[in-house]
């Protein structure tokens, strides 16, 4: 039941293969030929079977034919047949090697492989390779040595130009996988599959485009959660966006939401291929950093700064040490030494002056890593050679806790201290950029990886918004056939959901605007009222500061004559008058949203003002958003270094505008319907932050049976918090799990007997190895849940306060299966709490989650010999019943 569905296709025990007698291989495809050779050159330990569909015959000549794993490589008017033969044989997986094939061919062999349960690669992909079972299943050239790194390519002709690279740099993998434009098994579901393979370490990506945001962004999250994730992606210019999508017939979104879209999900992006390695190479190191400043260490001036010069270039920044360090480092280096910002050496550098700084920057601070660059020398010193310098490097950097990344340039000089380097697992790179370069994709890690954890809710803490006069207003506008709301109505919907406005009143005359006016306070701002006209300043129709009555009416009919003119045609429902903000000293900025392709509703933050396009500063997230991703978000923009100590202003109010960008959150999540927003200027000073205008565009919902279907990243799903009474007398509460229960879960685990956790993992470890504890807390709330109960209690602290402390007493989970109708459940209790309902309540609560996402059973593994938990399945109506694959456990089974 654990064993993921695509084993049969990535580690398959035994395969059938269509292409012809490989014994005539001359005279078979150039597909067929490279597979031929591959599985027969390669040493796979698997049984093969050879079958050439003119000599098939009939299907009771092959009654007696078992294999996990069908290849198929033959002309395209025989693909179909010779797929329907394996889904009748019972081939739980197939390979179709193919180019070129038209998408109608392809969706027809994409119902045959449905039809009969197929797990199907292809068609038009180059199959696979796992070099650690030495199986070469494709047509991708000779098979790659064995190594930790998965490849996962959405283009055929990259894969062979990565292997061969890699061929010749000593590069190892444990899967290759070729997927191509039609392949019914996509990016997502291979990602499931590596994030489970023991052999992976590290997994690389190269993509063009994804058809499927919320399953890419499933998968990419909770891969990424338990190794490390480099994704290339193609497409990042519009010439190349529009490239993508003719190659591979997927949908290929703005470059900038992808990119938000990676950050969000905790991977690591580079530009080139090279970089995959490279970035692959730093993160299987043992330590991460967890900032940017970067100590440089070089016995030569020019590459020191070149290093210091991209550092400062990528947004890195050069690490300068504290005052104690550097007194500390000057009498260990020679005297000729430079410190700060860059550590110079002196062409007369030893191994030991080397070791020395790399010491002093390991103890700082304000180090979070080390480059160490070395340039030969035409006449080394003593101890200045490079192979003793890079032993000395080793030796320094063994015990020092913080990232060390090497630059040995050169060639032929310091060929040998770069392989001593690679033997002990210490990055070196042949120039200064790259090695650079590959520090900040490890710095970005660590950044990425802080916002995968956050999993906010659809609403925040603060006061509820008023949900159901929103939905009321976007009726009725759709109603009347219109998309775009009034600059009124756009004001009256961030009203509802508490985002501070400016109070605007619409005058349909010049005598009605002079009362309003009057009314509100001068000094005023008129605006012109029309549904057809989105950029109020382009027709001139703003102005700001009128200050009297007689100026109020003198723009007010100014203003309709000049923009009839300049937009003739324009309906215009008349002018909105408002008073001026009152922040004078206050700092534009604009809060927008934006609707993506693939990836749904995007929230954007930057510089306002009537040149925002000219000043084009914009960051941009995925909701939701909590508190920790929204100040992310303003700190990415440019305009975040004017919200401080500004030109003799005080700071803003950040709080204020992390809660307008809270509530814009809010409104994304609960109102499908948004599609464009723009809230410009929102006016920000140390008081606080008021909307000055704002333009909403809207359209009606997609149909759908779940909640917050229109985002890519599922809420917390907050509102399937419980509280219940313990038998035993006091309460405790049943809610999804969070990333910050870890530690909780991992009490729970320590805390249960040895029989307790056997039943629980068929194991005997005493805690949860960190993967499996980080996969077991960052879940994805579309394809599975977990539920824990808590209970808190208080104890009495050594100052003789009460503190509330919470511990999880129990967990429930299930796991959508690939069916995507029926799921798999797990249950633990604390022995200490065994025997109170305890239990019962926790499967009930997990069936109602499963049964309200529209799946039809629930179904789990129980050990034989576990026979309280065999009670508790029948007591909940469970169908209890042998496990055909393994006597020793029992298979049960309920219908939602």
């Amino acid at each position: 039941m654990d064993q993921h569905f695509l084993t049969p296709l990535f580690s398959p025990r035994s395969i059938i293969v269509f292409a012809g007698d490989p014994e005539q291989a001359a005279s078979a495809s150039p597909m067929a030929r490279a597979l031929i050779q591959g599985l027969t050159a390669d040493g796979y330990q698997g049984t093969v079977r050879w079958l050439d569909i003119a000599m098939t015959g009939t299907l009771s000549d092959l009654a007696h034919t078992r294999a996990d794993l069908a290849i198929i490589a033959l002309p395209a008017d025989q693909l179909e047949a010779a797929l329907e033969i394996a889904g009748r044989i019972r081939c739980r997986a197939a390979v179709v090697l193919s180019s070129g094939l038209p998408a109608a061919d392809c969706a027809s062999l994409h119902a045959v492989a449905r039809r009969h349960g197929v797990q199907l690669l292809g068609p038009n992909s180059l199959g696979f390779q796992r070099p650690h079972q030495k199986l070469n299943a494709g047509a991708t050239g000779p098979l790659a040595a064995a190594g930790p790194l998965a490849l996962v390519s959405q283009s055929g002709a990259l894969t062979t130009s990565i292997l061969d690279w890699a061929r010749h740099n000593g590069v190892g993998f444990s899967t290759v996988v070729s997927l191509g434009a039609n392949t019914a098994v996509d990016l997502a579901q291979v990602l499931d599959f590596l994030s489970n393979d023991a052999a992976t370490h590290s997994i690389l990506v190269y993509m063009e485009g994804i058809t499927h945001a919320r399953r890419f962004m499933s998968a990419l999250r909770a891969a990424a959660s338990i190794k490390p994730v480099v994704v290339m992606k193609a497409g990042r210019q519009p010439a190349g966006s529009s490239a993508a999508l003719t190659h591979s017939a997927a949908i290929v979104g703005s470059d900038d939401v992808f990119e938000a879209a990676l950050r969000r999900a905790g991977v690591v992006r580079v530009r080139a291929f090279t970089q995959l390695f490279s970035a692959a190479k730093c993160l299987a190191s043992r330590y991460r950093p967890v900032g940017k400043k970067l100590a440089i260490v070089t016995n030569g001036g020019g590459p020191g700064v070149l290093a210091a010069d991209w550092s400062n270039e990528i947004g890195l920044e050069v690490a300068r040490l504290s005052d104690a360090s550097h007194l500390r480092l000057v009498p260990l280096l020679p005297p000729n030494a430079t410190l700060n910002p860059v550590i110079d050496l002196g062409e007369e550098a030893t191994g030991a002056h080397f070791r020395a700084a790399v010491e002093a920057c390991g103890s700082d601070a304000g180090v979070d890593g080390v480059l160490v660059i070395y340039s030969p020398k035409p006449a080394c010193a003593e101890g200045s050679e490079p192979d003793t310098v890079a032993q000395s490097l080793l030796d320094g950097s063994a015990k020092l806790g913080k990232p060390v990344i090497a630059c040995w340039m050169g060639e032929d000089t310091v060929r040998q201290a770069r392989t001593l380097m690679a033997e002990h697992g210490l990055p070196n790179f042949r120039t200064p950029e790259a090695a650079v370069d590959a520090f900040g994709n490890i710095a970005g890690f660590y950044q990425n990886q802080q916002l995968l954890q956050q999993t906010p809710p659809p609403l925040s803490t603060l006061e509820t918004p008023d949900a159901e006069g929103a939905r009321l207003l976007i009726e009725g506008v759709l109603t009347e056939r219109r998309r775009v709301l009034t600059e009124m109505e756009s004001k009256a919907l961030l009203a509802a959901f508490h985002i501070p406005v400016t109070r605007t009143m619409l005058a349909r005359s010049a005598t009605e605007a002079m009362l309003i006016a009057s009314q509100l306070g001068y000094p005023v701002a008129l605006k012109i009222d029309s549904p057809d006209i989105s950029h109020k300043s382009d027709v001139r129709g703003v102005a700001l500061n009128v200050r009297t009555a007689t100026q109020v009416r003198d723009t007010y009919v100014d203003m309709l004559a000049t923009v009839a003119k300049a937009q003739p045609g324009a309906r215009i429902n008349g002018v909105t008058i408002q008073p001026m903000s009152g922040k004078p000293r206050g700092r534009e900025v604009y809060v927008g949203l934006s609707t993506d392709v693939p990836f749904g509703p995007v929230i954007t933050f930057g510089a306002g003002g009537t040149m925002i396009e000219l000043i084009a500063d914009r960051a941009m997230e995925l909701p939701p958003l909590n508190q920790f991703l929204a100040r992310r978000l303003i700190e990415r923009a440019r305009v975040a270094e004017t919200l401080g100590h500004w030109r003799g202003n005080a700071p803003v109010n950040l709080e204020a505008l992390e809660q307008v960008l809270l509530r814009v959150s809010e409104m994304v999540c609960t109102l499908p319907q948004l599609r464009e927003m723009d809230i410009n200027p929102i006016i920000l000073d140390e008081d606080g932050a008021v909307a000055v205008d704002a333009r909403i565009v809207i359209e009606h919902a997609g149909p759908s049976t779940q909640p917050y279907a229109h985002l890519a990243i599922l809420p917390y799903p907050a509102g399937l918090e419980r509280e219940w009474p313990m038998k035993g007398g006091g309460l405790y509460t049943i809610r999804p799990v969070r990333p910050d229960d870890a530690e909780m879960l991992q009490q729970l685990v320590r805390e249960l007997s040895p029989e307790s956790r056997y039943f629980r993992f068929v194991s005997s470890m005493k805690e949860l190895p960190a993967r499996m504890l980080a996969r077991y807390t960052l879940i994805d709330y579309d394809r599975e849940m977990a539920l824990v109960a808590v209970q808190r209690s208080r104890t009495l602290a050594e100052d003789g306060s009460f503190v509330e402390t919470e511990q999880i007493i129990g967990v429930s989970r299930y796991i959508t299966n690939p069916d995507q109708t029926s799921c798999e459940f797990s249950l633990v209790v604390s022995d200490a709490c065994a025997g109170q309902g305890l239990g019962s309540r926790l499967m009930l609560s997990i069936m109602d989650v499963a049964r309200a996402k529209g799946l039809a059973e629930i179904e789990g593994l129980v050990l034989t010999d576990n026979d309280g938990m065999l009670r508790l399945m029948r007591s909940l109506g469970f169908i209890v019943k042998p496990f055909a694959e393994d006597a020793d456990f029992r298979l049960c089974t309920r219908t939602l």
